[in-house]
This record gives C-alpha cells, sequence and structure tokens, in this order.
C-alpha cells in the first residue's frame, strides 16, 4: 500500500487576495481528455474558490454513450449544455431540492463527459469553512461529500459554466506533489449503471466521504 495524502501546512497563510501558495491553474489540456483519466488526475490537486481552498480527495466519473447515470445520457438539453461544451468548465446542479453539486466537464468540445467532485481534504481557509458549515463537529466533516464542500466553499449554480482555468473558482497543483494510491469502487447513490467502478479516492485519506461499497 502506498502512503496516503496527508494535511498540508502551509508556509504562510492563503488570503486569496496576496499571492497564491498553490500551484499554477490546470490547463484547459487537462480536462481534453477522457474522463477516466481526469477523474484520477484530480485527485491530490487543489480546488480554490476566494480564501477557500481543499485537495481533492475523492471523484467520480461520468461518461457519455451507454452511461444512464449521467445526465449527459438525456442529450443536449438547457441543463446539460455546458456538459456538452468546451472542457474545463465547471457544471453545477441542484440535487433532493437542498444540495448543489461541482462537477468539472473533461472530453473534447461536442463530447459529454464530467467528473463529480465528491470530497475535499480543507487546507485554507478552515474557518470559514466550520462558519458555512456549522453542523460539521470534526475538521473531516467539512466537505467529505459532494452537497457538503459546495457549502464549504461557497460554490452555487451561480457558478454553473464558469472556466475553471482561470478566475476565482479554479482547480491548481498543490504546491507540494505527494505519491498517492488512488482506490476504486463504484459510484455511490445512483441506481443506473451502479456498478460501475467510476468512483476515485485516495486510500487512506480520512477526509473521503463516508460512502463504503466494496473496493475493486
Amino acid at each position: 500500500m502506498g502512503p496516503s495524502y496527508t494535511l498540508h501546512r502551509w508556509p504562510v497563510p492563503y488570503h486569496g487576495s496576496v499571492g497564491n501558495p498553490f500551484g499554477p491553474a490546470l490547463a484547459r489540456a487537462f480536462y481534453e481528455r477522457p474522463t477516466i483519466d481526469v477523474a484520477r488526475g484530480l485527485l491530490g490537486k487543489v480546488l480554490v474558490h476566494g480564501p477557500a481552498a481543499g485537495i481533492i480527495v475523492e471523484t467520480e466519473a461520468y461518461l457519455g454513450g451507454d452511461d444512464l447515470a449521467a445526465h449527459s445520457s438525456r442529450g443536449v438539453t438547457g441543463r446539460t449544455r455546458v456538459i456538452f461544451g468546451p472542457p474545463g468548465h465547471a457544471y453545477v446542479y441542484f440535487i433532493y431540492g437542498m444540495y448543489e453539486c461541482l462537477n468539472l466537464v473533461a472530453e473534447p468540445d461536442g463530447k459529454p463527459g464530467c467528473v463529480l467532485i465528491r470530497a475535499l481534504e480543507p487546507v485554507a481557509g478552515i474557518e470559514l469553512m466550520r462558519q458555512r458549515r456549522a453542523a460539521a463537529r470534526k475538521p473531516q466533516d467539512l466537505a467529505n461529500g459532494p452537497g457538503k464542500l459546495t457549502l464549504a466553499m461557497a460554490i452555487t449554480r451561480a457558478h454553473n459554466g464558469a472556466d475553471v482555468t482561470r478566475g476565482a473558482l479554479t482547480v491548481r497543483e498543490p504546491r507540494e506533489r505527494r505519491a498517492i494510491e488512488i482506490a476504486v469502487t463504484p459510484r455511490v447513490g445512483i441506481t443506473q449503471c451502479a456498478d460501475w467502478p467510476l468512483r476515485f479516492f485516495i486510500r487512506g485519506n480520512r477526509f473521503v466521504s463516508p460512502a463504503k461499497p466494496v473496493l475493486t
């Protein structure tokens, strides 16, 4: 078993307006690849929105074609248009009448595919996250689920279509790259194509969501 990702201790606090303790934002070419490659590649990267940031520790891939669990399986609609557009944009949708979920568009322009961001390990703006997620009892509960992390990071449907290669909402390289081991399971909370092994997370990371399907 390889080493797990541990909580980073940045040398200076990140306040969003003064410099940036993380690496560069991921280029569009990063997302212009097969969705599964993007889902795996996002693990260990840093999602940044204003003063808050977290290491991506869990993702799920949603494919085009026969993936009936993907919103794109319904074709191009007003809701799914962004998934069929250029890669490197946010697709944010509302679920269960109370949660917003962040996805990142993958694949070349015109081909559907997106990656659901399922959990983060908070590394900056943690006090602000605690204010936004007052129900969280432990640090690992702040963003260990897709609906929790959007609340903690103040990401809403207003960010649907946002270009995550630039601007206030970005995904960046970590300042230090560390070896990780990727675990794979079926996706969580779906009924269609429920056995497809498209959930990826950093094995041993305590900030992963509490969902526990069988490991593969």
